[in-house]
């Protein structure tokens, strides 16, 4: 089969893929939609024994209301569960979902998920659909076409994102301007260690969790992976955090950094703007 037959045949499949997805979505059949969304609260939490891992994250207990019989729920997030609760406290709200009909399928979301149409498969098979055009535009009308075809359309998605991205660096550091600052200390430093089959080398991760008392009265227990000095040695170490009121899980350590981090955000989707730009450019003067 030569290039362009195979390009063809490429876009020509993801195309069926995409056309599938959007009209399932349309007839309300894909997986997302099939899915029970539920907000569940944290009723209890059990801090990590120090020395052990990581890996399912802060055990606790959730309740929730059974929409089918109104009853209340109370499970655990034993096993693998969905997303790994790395920050709780009693009255903490969470999401819960479960296929439709299998309640004991359920997983947990860090925060209450927000009903969804499915579309993430199709609109990536949709993005090959346009990777196989570029390059079929380049090897059927020269290389510079590549130039523009990748250049031209990601530099105008991106440089349309560019607000949102401001808005939201902005409110970041407006956030990290007006959180609360409490003293708090490692309960606990778990360790995770991974061998690695093919060479026979080991990795080993190592977890602080913070225990802290808001102003309000919470007490929150976290995992901690940054900004920590030495944190295989920091059982026991009292820390200085802050916390936005609304939502203590977002803590930090160093507002400092976290504020840079906002700005270097911001500065790295600007750069990325120009060089999509300037790549069309080039390719569009090489025509």
């Amino acid at each position: 089969m030569r290039w362009d037959e195979f390009l063809v045949l490429w876009c020509a499949v993801w195309g069926v893929v995409a056309l599938t997805g959007y009209g399932m979505s349309l007839a309300g059949v894909t997986k997302a939609q099939r899915t029970v969304l539920l907000t569940g609260r944290i009723e209890q939490v059990r801090e990590p024994r120090h020395g052990g891992s990581r890996s399912g994250g802060i055990w606790v207990v959730v309740s929730y209301r059974d929409p089918a019989s109104g009853q209340k729920v109370t499970v655990t997030n034993d096993g693998e569960r969905g997303e790994t609760i790395t920050s709780a406290w009693e009255g903490r709200e969470i999401g819960v979902s479960h296929p439709r009909g299998r309640p004991h399928a359920y997983r947990f979301s860090s925060t209450p998920e927000e009903p969804s149409r499915g579309l993430g498969w199709p609109i990536f098979a949709v993005f090959l659909v346009y990777v196989g055009l570029v390059v079929l535009a380049a090897v059927g009308w020269g290389w510079p076409w590549a130039l523009i075809g990748s250049g031209g359309p990601l530099a105008v998605v991106a440089a349309v994102h560019l607000p949102g991205a401001v808005r939201a660096k902005n409110r970041r550091i407006e956030r990290l301007a007006s959180m609360d600052t409490v003293r708090g200390r490692v309960v606990a430093v778990l360790k995770d260690v991974k061998a690695n089959q093919d060479d026979g080398d080991t990795s080993i991760t190592i977890t602080p969790v913070l225990s802290f008392t808001t102003r309000e009265g919470t007490d929150v227990t976290a995992h901690c992976a940054s900004n920590i000095p030495n944190p295989a040695r920091a059982y026991g170490r009292d820390v200085t955090v802050h916390y936005p009121s609304a939502d203590p899980a977002g803590f930090t350590l160093d507002r400092a950094a976290e504020h840079r981090s906002a700005e270097q955000g911001v500065t790295l989707h600007v750069l990325f703007v120009v060089v999509l730009a300037a790549t069309a450019v080039a390719g569009m003067a090489m025509l």
